[in-house]
């Protein structure tokens, strides 16, 4: 049994629940809407903030369910769905901004249908899944993951604008991995617990403890993004991120540590300005990060925010989701892809 199927064994009953509310909801009678919705959720990923989300739910039930016990409902699966569907559209519409050809190796919505097509159907997503909260009246539910939709845009500005100016600070840094991936993940911990009736101050540090769960996950794939083998495990090319000019912590850390001559240096290989020295203006800059430190000290940062979420669930009494929830924060911080 691999790590993930050890996370999602407390709660496999709850997985079957929540993916049939899924299918359920999120379809449509348009031949057209549908065979793209169908081809979406196809390509889903691991699912891991509706895992959370269930897992959150189940650890703050009130009555501390066991496994002969359904430990959640309709109000758990409605706000799993909308933390995913939020997710999923964002994907979508990143591919469209990045001109990415594939999504998780099969070819992405944008490729199969269009630039138009895939920002519609993005929207098309948001849209159905806010409308089926909004109808079943859960009001708190859908205020509570909303929120986030605002956050991650801003996250995506503010990363462009630095993309732009080749300029990046450790603040700035960690302030747009907070809200383009962390926000999420401490919405999907906050609103599983809020869906069970949580207290206010429960609700707030499992939404504290997805935060930091985000925070070392979006790190952990910007190490991943320097790794060689990354076009195999991750379904995407190793590098990407220096391609598209983004200054991640793995190079943040090198440049910090430089030089202001040495610092300059790097950012003009990094601006590219002439393409045919591009690839190997990437090379020298991964090699760089490798050599002189930057994923190690990634590696650090990252630790440091598996180590505060962990001691967070120290209040819990230790059962099965505690565990996995453990587990989740250290898969977060060791996956491969």
């Amino acid at each position: 049994m691999n790590i993930t199927d050890e996370i999602r064994r407390p709660i496999e009953r709850e997985i079957a629940d929540y993916e049939n509310f899924l299918a359920r909801h999120i379809r449509s009678d348009n031949a057209i809407a549908s065979g793209i919705l169908d081809y979406i959720l196809a390509n889903g990923g691991k699912g891991i903030r509706p895992i959370m989300v269930l897992l959150s739910a189940a650890l703050n039930h009130p009555a501390q369910c066991t496994y002969n016990q359904s430990t959640m409902g309709p109000r758990t699966y409605l706000g799993a769905m909308l933390v995913e569907m939020m997710h999923t559209a964002s994907l979508v519409h990143d591919d469209v901004i990045d001109e990415s050809d594939l999504r998780r190796g099969k070819p992405s919505v944008r490729a199969r249908w269009g630039s138009r097509t895939a920002v519609i159907a993005g929207d098309l997503i948001l849209a159905k899944s806010i409308t089926i909260g909004l109808d079943s009246a859960q009001f708190d539910i859908v205020s509570y993951v909303t929120r986030a939709m605002s956050i991650l845009c801003e996250g995506e500005l503010i990363q462009s604008q630095q993309s732009n100016l080749l300029e990046m600070t450790r603040e700035i840094y960690l302030d747009i991995i907070r809200k383009k991936t962390a926000v999420l993940f401490g919405v999907s911990a906050g609103v599983g617990a809020l869906s069970v009736g949580a207290s206010r101050s429960q609700v707030a540090v499992m939404q504290e403890f997805g935060e930091l769960i985000g925070m070392a996950f979006q790190i952990q794939d910007d190490i991943l993004d320097y790794d060689t083998t990354a076009d195999t495990d991750t379904g995407k090319p190793a590098c990407n991120d220096l391609a598209e000019k983004k200054i991640t912590l793995p190079l943040l850390a090198v440049l910090e540590r430089s030089s202001q001559t040495r610092r300059q240096e790097l950012l003009n290989l990094l601006a590219n300005p002439d393409s045919a020295t591009a690839e190997t203006n990437i090379a020298y800059l991964h090699d760089t990060v490798v050599t002189e430190g930057g994923i190690e000290e990634s590696k650090k940062v990252l630790g440091a925010y598996v180590s505060r979420a962990q001691n967070l669930l120290s209040s819990y009494p230790s059962n099965a989701y505690h565990a996995a929830l453990l587990l989740l924060s250290n898969y977060s911080a060791d996956r491969k892809k």
